[in-house]
């Protein structure tokens, strides 16, 4: 099971296992991680589970898709460059490790 770390805005870190083929925000929310939401249940239609994923981890994370992209384009907190909706997220083995840093609002 791979390791997921959520880092909190006051530098907290939190660290789960999840099941590979899982998405973030489900993984988040069935571990009741503060600062996640997803309000839509996964469908990319809000942005209640923004991420920012960690330089380090960018490349296995992948990139957003066109309506992913549009969006973090809405979010309530900035959008940065490693922004990611954690519902587009899909976790797998070789993602242990991740480092995750949420956003000051949702």
């Amino acid at each position: 099971m791979p390791k997921v770390t959520f880092v909190h805005p006051d530098g907290c870190r939190e660290t789960v296992e999840g099941d590979s083929g899982v998405s973030i925000m489900q993984l988040a929310t069935s571990k009741r991680i503060g600062g996640i939401i997803g309000e839509c249940g996964g469908a990319a239609m809000c942005t209640t589970c923004h991420v920012f994923v960690d330089p380090a981890h960018v490349e296995s994370t992948g990139n957003p898709n066109e309506i992913e992209d549009e969006m973090l384009e809405v979010t309530a907190t900035e959008r940065q460059t490693t922004s990611r909706l954690g519902c587009q997220i899909v976790l797998t083995d070789q993602m242990d490790g991740l480092v995750l840093h949420l956003p000051e609002t949702q």
